[in-house]
């Protein structure tokens, strides 16, 4: 579809919101929204007036003398997003009926009442997290022997109950993880959705935060840092009944709880991955494309190019600074996850594969054999899933 200077265009309409730096626009018929520059909004508001595209160009380009102005391929850009109606009367996207609808099914947990979201998430319960976590830090350096260790998955002589038994509270840590991001967004009387993904071969459930965008930054920190909020909790009353009751059959099980809460939390500190925290760091400093650029720098520093390094300032302009800190995070969350795998991941796949490897050489009893014989074929079947799943990402 051809625009040109004596086009009309025809914008859906659009909710437009100042942000950190720039602005979000939300075009509710499908739920989508856009990071925008000012000049951009200016632009939208005065096509949204039905001002012609040449006064609207000549209009910007003197109140914008230091950008490039060039409004048609502005509008082909809107276009692109979906955000134009029609040009010169011929509707653009026939779709968005569709989407409208997907849009509308995605909402979910409306069931759950504003108020009951505003009972977890409040001032005085959000000062009551950071309390706990202060707490649960002190509590860990007052009790050393708390201190996760990588045996405490081992609860069992039989290595199929160790797996199950750790995978079940895991899935329920998740659950309680992620139903903390739909009380804290529910609480703004906003719908979430609640999907069912993979991590290889592992079921893990994702919260959509999208609508969190009609937020204002502050507010969508909370959002972000209500799964963790959750965990905390969990985490408090975990050292609670240790305290209490040291010697209980039931410690047993709060050592994997403390352990896998104890990973997640390192984990949402690995900026080289979209983790939480990562989320918090982006909405704060309002660049929403932290990771790329900071993997766009690491990228030229490395390979050492003296052309792309002149150029690093003008790539990043008023980032520089921020993309350069957040580059020596990314690396530092590398290494915390190197640190993980040394200290927990690779000990334990150890510890399993040399107590499996000597059960099935027959040097436990008949009940450890068998136990053997179900493990190695669970694992066989895992490692099957992952082969078909990696292929069936190829594919796609």
């Amino acid at each position: 579809m051809k625009v040109s200077l004596q086009s009309k265009i025809t914008l859906y309409p659009l909710s437009i919101q100042k942000d950190n730096k720039h602005y979000i626009v939300e075009e509710p018929l499908s739920g989508d929204f856009f990071e925008l520059p000012e000049i951009s909004v200016d632009a939208i508001k005065r096509l949204g007036k039905g001002e012609a595209l040449a006064a609207i160009e000549t209009v910007l380009k003197d109140a914008y003398p230091a950008e490039d102005v060039n409004i048609i391929e502005f509008v082909e850009q809107l276009v692109e997003l979906g955000l134009v109606q029609n040009v010169d009367g011929v509707q653009v996207n026939r779709n968005k009926e569709k989407q409208a609808k997907s849009a509308s099914d995605a909402a979910g947990f409306l069931w759950i009442p504003h108020w009951v979201g505003r009972l977890f998430f409040n001032k005085t319960m959000n000062l009551f997290y950071l309390l706990l976590l202060v707490s649960n830090i002190l509590i860990l350096f007052l009790n050393p022997e708390f201190f996760p260790h990588y045996k405490d998955i081992f609860l069992f002589d039989s290595m199929v109950l160790n797996m199950i038994s750790y995978l079940l509270i895991s899935l329920v840590l998740i659950l309680i993880h992620e139903f903390g991001h739909v009380l804290a967004i529910r609480s703004y009387d906003l719908p979430a959705k609640l999907s069912i993904g993979n991590r290889l071969i592992f079921i893990v459930f994702e919260t959509d935060l999208t609508q969190a965008w009609k937020l204002e930054p502050k507010q969508r920190n909370i959002l972000y840092l209500a799964g963790m909020s959750f965990e905390q909790i969990i985490l408090f009353l975990s050292f609670g009944f240790m305290l209490l009751f040291p010697d209980a059959n039931f410690v047993g099980i709060l050592g994997i709880v403390v352990l896998d809460l104890f990973i997640k939390f390192i984990y949402q500190c690995c900026f080289y991955m979209k983790t939480d925290v990562y989320y918090v760091i982006e909405n704060v400093t309002g660049c929403y494309n932290l990771m790329e650029n900071g993997q766009t720098y690491l990228s030229s520093f490395l390979k050492k190019h003296r052309k792309s390094g002149k150029n690093h300032k003008e790539m990043f302009q008023d980032e520089w600074n921020l993309i350069r800190m957040y580059s020596v995070f990314y690396i530092v969350g590398v290494f915390l996850t190197l640190l993980l795998a040394v200290l927990y991941f690779v000990p334990q796949l150890y510890y399993m594969f040399t107590t499996i490897y000597l059960n099935l050489l027959g040097v436990g009893n008949r009940a450890a054999f068998w136990d053997a014989m179900a493990f190695f074929v669970m694992m066989m079947i895992m490692l099957i899933l992952l082969v078909y799943l990696a292929r069936k990402k190829e594919v796609k």
